[in-house]
């Protein structure tokens, strides 16, 4: 049970505020598990000293964070707490980083996918190695083609890093670089590999890591993520004010490279 304590809500925190945190803490204590639902308003209300109206704005906020989930004339829920839910918000703020901060993001995402690679050169199957080799067999036929369709080039990159930040057998991993998939931040990436005339580079940079992921080598794996992905941010960094989006190629989803 929440203590008495938590009735008195934190100094310069709402009654809003302490809604949330009893909340955080009957899931952390296992009080409430992933999809049990909660009291009804009457109780917590009560139990919490707080305003029917406080409570249903902190359940909205929890919402909101993909914690709880209201179900129209069913009560209130947590949720499954999946990583991909709880931790998309990182991606609302890599969305609102203007271009002269993306070179950060780009370091993190670096950092998070050359872990990601190091990891799943233990631990892909061979199917899933196969996947990716599928993944690139496309890109080459895009890069043959006169006109370079840079949609389908974006979307082929953006499975192959993903099916490799899914490998890694770390779904916490694996959310927090799907939120750095952000539309600003494929178009910088996209345009970093277009302006440097480097398309045939970048991918045969991925060539690198799915070779280094068939010898199973944590380091080498690392090393070729860290280095493909190290370029772009440098491109970024001597860049950092020009226009994040061009026409017909800004969304791509994962333009990574």
């Amino acid at each position: 049970m929440v203590d008495d304590g938590a009735r008195i809500p934190a100094e310069g925190g709402s009654r809003t505020d302490l809604v949330i945190s009893n909340v955080k803490q009957m899931i952390a204590t296992g009080e409430l598990r992933a999809g049990d639902r909660l009291p009804i308003e009457k109780e917590l209300s009560a139990r919490w000293g707080v305003s029917r109206g406080s409570l249903r704005e902190g359940v909205r906020a929890l919402a909101t964070l993909g914690v709880l989930e209201t179900r129209q004339g069913d009560g209130t829920y947590v949720t499954q707490l999946d990583p991909d839910s709880l931790l998309s918000p990182l991606g609302f703020y890599a969305e609102l980083r203007n271009s002269d901060q993306s070179t950060d993001l780009l370091a993190v995402r670096r950092v998070l996918e050359s872990e990601s690679a190091s990891l799943a050169a233990t631990r892909m199957t061979e199917i899933e190695i196969e996947s990716l080799e599928s993944i690139l067999s496309g890109i080459d036929q895009v890069l043959e083609s006169d006109d370079v369709d840079p949609e389908a080039f974006i979307d082929a990159d953006a499975e192959f890093h993903r099916r490799i930040a899914n490998a890694s057998a770390n779904p916490a991993l694996a959310a927090m670089i799907g939120s750095l998939m952000t539309r600003t931040l494929r178009a910088r990436l996209w345009r970093a590999i277009t302006e440097r005339d480097s398309l045939g580079v970048a991918h045969s940079e991925h060539r690198a890591i799915l070779d280094a992921l068939r010898t199973r080598d944590p380091e080498r794996s690392r090393i070729r993520m860290a280095s493909h992905l190290l370029g772009v941010e440098e491109f970024a960094a001597a860049h950092p004010s020009g226009p994040d989006g061009i026409e017909g190629t800004g969304d791509s989803e994962g333009t990574d490279d």
